[in-house]
């Protein structure tokens, strides 16, 4: 589910709810790539996909330089984070 900063600050800080965010682009080839995988592990985890061109600012606020960047949040708060293309396994790790 594409989220806009607005939304990205009621479901994952106000929310807290342990969840998985994809930084990403349209015409990134590895971004495309990850599209498997994280519509595989939205089927058990809650995953959020944020478009870097539409919000930059939530980007550059989490420090996003590279895409994928792939940032698991928990109690409302940045976890760990995963850079690049990754397995579905390398992903779920995320949350452990």
């Amino acid at each position: 589910m594409n989220i806009t900063k607005e939304e990205f600050e009621k479901k994952v800080i106000e929310g807290k709810e342990e969840c998985i965010v994809d930084f990403y682009a349209d015409w990134c080839g590895p971004c495309q790539m990850m599209m498997p995988v994280m519509e595989e592990i939205s089927k058990n985890k809650t995953v959020y996909k944020v478009n870097t061109d539409d919000e930059d600012e939530l980007a550059f606020s989490y420090g996003v330089m590279s895409i994928p960047c792939i940032i698991s949040f928990k109690d409302g708060k940045e976890y760990k984070r995963h850079i690049g293309v990754g397995s579905k396994t390398d992903i779920e790790e995320l949350l452990k």
